[in-house]
């Protein structure tokens, strides 16, 4: 069953309508309001979780200091290989928040629980896995 054409049946926001008591369905199977609710909370608190930890890791990625009358050599090549790590920790963790937001707009749209490329059911416990996944299991293999 194709769900990319019937999204215009689905309410526009799978959290607030009161029209509809079930919203998405995953293999075959509906996805609640209290169950998209749990995922939006999840996904919120990921988001939050990562904007935590890139504050608290502002200062690593701060550009080295190259005076070499305070810092020996090996320090500052040292110093400058934790601010490269850093700088690609927070480059996952910017990615990581687009893909949470690409999911809480998903739940917002009651688009959520399709996949994005063939817009089948994705598999509940693949969503319960990582939420923010944007296709079903054949599609991203498929990519891989």
């Amino acid at each position: 069953m194709n769900h990319a054409q019937d999204h215009l049946t689905r309410p526009t926001d799978a959290l607030n309508s009161t029209a509809h008591p079930i919203s998405v369905k995953t293999n075959g199977m509906a996805l609640s309001k209290a169950q998209l609710s749990k995922f939006k909370k999840h996904l919120i608190a990921l988001g939050d979780e990562l904007t935590a930890v890139s504050t608290l890791s502002a200062d690593a990625r701060k550009p080295v200091q190259l005076d070499q009358t305070s810092v020996g050599r090996l320090s500052r090549m040292d110093a400058m290989q934790g601010q490269a790590m850093q700088l690609e920790t927070e480059r996952r963790r910017a990615i990581e928040q687009q893909r949470i937001e690409a999911a809480l707009l998903r739940i917002r749209d009651g688009d959520f629980g399709y996949c994005t490329e063939c817009g089948e059911d994705i598999a509940l416990k693949r969503l319960e896995y990582d939420p923010t996944v944007p296709t079903c299991i054949d599609c991203q293999r498929a990519r891989d």
